[in-house]
């Protein structure tokens, strides 16, 4: 069976029940008040990681998650039963898009606490919620709001260190092998490995790393072409690049247009991936005559050392030069930034929830030239959304433009290098 890094699921999140219409009926109380009680709210679809998976194999055989829905207020007062909620447990590294546009929902790769994707309608009030001065006997109540829908793309993109890539047999499964604790299949035929390997490398004295060999790549992977775009996706969060080619030709293969072929890959893909350090492991040294390997590593090193790629010769058979390259690797690894690569989101799920979820716009009375956004909308937004990351951003600025923020701090006439504040955020407005 293929891996299944890749699903589109449905999911619901459940209605709220409805508020309910009664009246007390006692004997001696003629004219009871009413007693209608409010419905319960929908259940949540919420995501969890669950590091015991490694693929989205469920996600291929249920395609639909439907949460709970609300039950209905009851006489007396009784509330309604809240909905079951629904919790979809994924492996580490997911990110949920949404399956219209592309556009990115939720990565979970940071994620340690299960996250709610999508809140259940809120129950209705019952009857006895609309008692005034002037209606003392509402004969209506409120329906429950209803849960949301929406079609989501499950994405698996592995959380390693470093991504080892290559052509077909070019001895990569060979190499993870002697170099981590993985065990891939071995075999002499193109894509063995339909599964991306993931595996510890250990150079003992807490030096090492994570490293994911990603299946064969050949030209036209970026565009669809073979397997080889199904497996991309998982270089994204690499660091660092191995770039393994067979230096022995063995194949008959040139290894610099190798290098050249997938590196075009790389970059054609939909975020470029050419601009990640790599380093080159010319393999099947051993198998070489001198004078080829002098040539052939010669051409390499001329080739790409100047642009800052070194070249390691090594044999993944014998292992020679294969420490030199790991103790190489790690201390690039060391050099980048600890934080998981995240992507950040791009599609309000909100905005089509409840477009009266409540919030509100005003000048503070006690600091000139402050401005403060407040209210369950705003609050709901900054919960999901990264203001540190670019595109996390720029999506808070199209929110605030989308939902007439922008227009209501105009309205009541804020000015340039003027001062917004949002939950503890604060921001300079510039038009």
């Amino acid at each position: 069976m293929a891996f299944a890094d890749r699903a589109t699921i449905f999911i619901k999140s459940g209605k709220g029940g409805d508020g309910h219409v009664s009246f007390r009926r006692e004997l001696y109380v003629p004219d009871g008040g009413p007693d209608g009680g409010d419905g319960g709210d929908g259940g949540d679809v919420i995501i969890a990681v669950d590091e015991g998976l490694n693929t989205l194999t469920d996600f291929r055989h249920v395609r639909k998650f439907v949460a709970g829905n609300g039950e209905e207020g009851g006489k007396r007062n009784c509330h309604g039963a809240n909905g079951k909620d629904i919790t979809l447990k994924v492996p580490p590294g997911t990110v949920i898009k949404d399956a219209d546009s592309g556009k990115v929902i939720l990565d979970m790769s940071n994620k340690k606490e299960p996250v709610v994707l999508l809140k259940g309608g809120r129950g209705g009030k019952g009857n006895r919620q609309y008692v005034t001065s002037v209606m003392q006997a509402p004969k209506y109540a409120q329906p429950g709001k209803p849960g949301i829908e929406l079609n989501v793309t499950l994405e698996l993109k592995c959380i390693a260190d470093v991504g080892l890539v290559g052509f077909p047999n070019v001895g990569k499964s060979t190499f993870l092998s002697r170099t981590t604790n993985a065990k891939p299949k071995i075999a002499d035929y193109h894509f063995t490995t339909l599964v991306p390997n993931l595996g510890v490398v250990d150079l003992g004295e807490h030096e090492g790393f994570v490293i994911a060999d990603i299946p064969g790549i050949i030209e036209g992977a970026s565009e669809g072409v073979g397997l080889g775009i199904e497996f991309l996706r998982h270089i994204e969060r690499t660091k660092v690049l191995i770039h393994m080619v067979d230096a022995a030709s063995t194949e008959g293969r040139d290894p610099l247009n190798d290098i050249e072929a997938i590196n075009a890959e790389l970059k054609n893909y939909v975020v470029d991936l050419s601009d990640r350090p790599q380093v080159i492991a010319a393999n099947k040294c051993d198998v070489m005559s001198e004078t080829d390997y002098e040539t052939v590593i010669t051409m390499l090193r001329e080739t790409y050392e100047p642009q800052g790629i070194k070249v390691f010769p090594i044999s993944a058979v014998s292992g020679k030069g294969v420490k030199e390259l790991l103790w190489h690797v790690n201390d690039m690894v060391k050099e980048i930034p600890e934080d998981v690569i995240t992507f950040a989101p791009e599609f309000d799920i909100y905005a089509q929830d409840d477009p009266e979820l409540p919030f509100e716009v005003s000048k503070s009375e006690d600091e000139e030239g402050v401005y403060i956004v407040e209210g369950p909308r705003i609050e709901r937004m900054l919960g999901y959304t990264n203001l540190e990351d670019e595109k996390g951003f720029a999506f808070f600025q199209r929110f605030l433009k989308e939902n007439g923020i922008l227009a209501e701090l105009e309205a009541l006439g804020i000015k340039d290098g003027d001062t917004v504040r949002l939950y503890g955020h604060e921001f300079d407005y510039y038009k």
